[in-house]
């Protein structure tokens, strides 16, 4: 099935609220679900279980043609090869959307209700051509998916946030919470992270911020990496890990696991969300507290949310320096804010003074990034925080991003720019017997160079 962003294709409008429709779409799927019916009924799923793979798809696909054969339906070759593969699709995977799971250009699939469907692609989102039947299709596809990884989604929980065995992460609202119907978001993760080269490759950030800091991480000095949702911050964090040395332990903690580290010692620790009885619950702060009984080097919390920022940073100033961990916010000064708050969420009794002075002792260095018009992604900002001066924080940015246009397709472009400081934490990366020249930090600007957009991606 192809992908369409056109506004040249015809449309004719279904009256159920939600616009255009695809009508030869919408009969298509519904004759498939109207086959697959008979198909489940057809199916001896328990001998079917002990053949092969390639046997299972032949006797699938023939028992299928015999009944498009007896339904009478009139499909063209490419659409009856389509139903073929959409019929194996519907029984053993995750129907209209396994094509899109299969593409690794595909970064998210968002199914706003059963008649539009968007996904990412490169860092832009595009509108498919996607429709489920009918609201109780689009229903069953989501129930597959979580019950593939244990869990339920009904009226007494309508929700669900999970994270399936490729390791891409599905979120699922169904009515009476969601009110246009069931909702899908699945943000799936390539096969093959992206290496520092990747990222340098495609502009998210230049050399020479990475040399400062991989320097950084091998002496130990603990930061923040900050950025908006789809922002890279995963991404980002995965690549620098490389950077950690080979004989250190790492303990991940993740509420559901995102990262693949490029480290060979890691442990990695995910969350657990209560049971249908309110009970069992094991949260990041349980997980964080855990982790200092597991003789770490180094924690790495795949994103802070609330009172267990606490804990990461008691770690960080009590032996665990090196530690890193990812935050949502707007810039690099938004990010400390956030941390300030999560932090007074602990439950205990902390001025705001105490905390800063907390946050100072345990974090060093601030990477913001972000994403810009048309999905670039660029390191905005890497800061450091030098001090404490009539109780605010101060910040002194290293390097950075200006956005100075867009180019020809709408993608932003600008340049790097050094501002021609010399961070104060260059005393202990000597200490470590880091060495970095005086020209990295000079000051000057970097215009960026023209990239290959197919390589745009988180």
């Amino acid at each position: 099935m192809l992908l369409t962003t056109s506004t040249e294709q015809t449309f004719q409008c279904e009256n159920d609220g939600f616009g255009p429709v695809d009508e030869s779409e919408l009969a298509f799927q519904q004759l498939k679900i109207r086959i697959h019916e008979r198909l489940i009924d057809e199916l001896d799923l328990s001998v079917l279980a002990h053949v092969s793979q390639e046997d299972l798809a032949d006797q699938v696909r023939a028992i299928s043609r015999e009944l498009l054969r007896e339904d009478g339906a009139q499909l063209s070759e490419a659409d009856d090869e389509r139903m073929l593969q959409e019929l194996f699709d519907e029984v053993f995977g995750l129907g209209p959307l396994e094509h899109l799971m299969r593409d690794d250009a595909v970064n998210d699939i968002l199914v706003n209700h059963q008649h539009e469907v968007y996904v990412e692609r490169r860092g832009r989102m595009e509108l498919t051509d996607v429709v489920f039947a009918d609201e109780k299709h689009l229903i069953r596809i989501i129930q597959r998916i979580v019950s593939r990884v244990g869990r339920r989604i009904d009226e007494v929980n309508p929700m669900v946030d999970a994270r399936l065995p490729d390791g891409s992460r599905i979120n699922a609202v169904i009515p009476p919470m969601s009110l246009n119907g069931p909702t899908l978001s699945i943000r799936r993760f390539g096969r093959n992270p992206l290496q520092v080269a990747d990222l340098v490759e495609n502009q998210t950030v230049v050399a020479e911020i990475v040399e400062f800091l991989a320097a950084a991480i091998d002496a130990r000095i603990s930061f923040l990496i900050s950025g908006g949702t789809g922002a890279g911050k995963t991404t980002f964090l995965n690549a620098l890990t490389k950077y950690i040395p080979s004989d250190e332990r790492i303990v991940t903690i993740e509420d559901s696991a995102e990262l693949r580290l490029q480290h060979r010692h890691v442990v990695r620790l995910e969350t657990r969300p209560e049971n249908n009885e309110g009970v069992g619950e094991i949260s990041q702060r349980m997980l964080v507290r855990n982790s200092l009984r597991m003789r770490p080097d180094r924690i790495i919390v795949g994103e802070v949310r609330g009172p267990e920022a606490l804990d990461m940073l008691q770690a960080m100033n009590t032996g665990h320096e090196g530690s890193l961990t990812t935050i949502h916010a707007n810039d690099s000064r938004d990010s400390l804010s956030r941390l300030e708050m999560m932090v007074a969420m602990s439950g205990y009794d902390l001025s705001i003074p105490v905390i800063r002075q907390y946050i100072k002792l345990g974090l060093t260095l601030v990477v913001h990034l972000a994403r810009l018009k048309g999905g670039a992604r660029r390191v905005m900002q890497v800061s450091e925080i030098t001090g404490l001066k009539n109780g605010e924080f101060v910040l002194e940015d290293v390097f950075g991003f200006t956005q100075t246009g867009v180019d020809e397709i709408g993608v932003a472009r600008g340049e790097y720019y050094f501002t021609g400081y010399r961070p104060k934490c260059l005393a202990r990366l000597e200490a470590a017997g880091v060495q970095l020249s005086d020209d990295l930090f000079k000051q000057r600007r970097m215009a960026s160079k023209p990239v290959n957009h197919s390589d745009t991606g988180r």
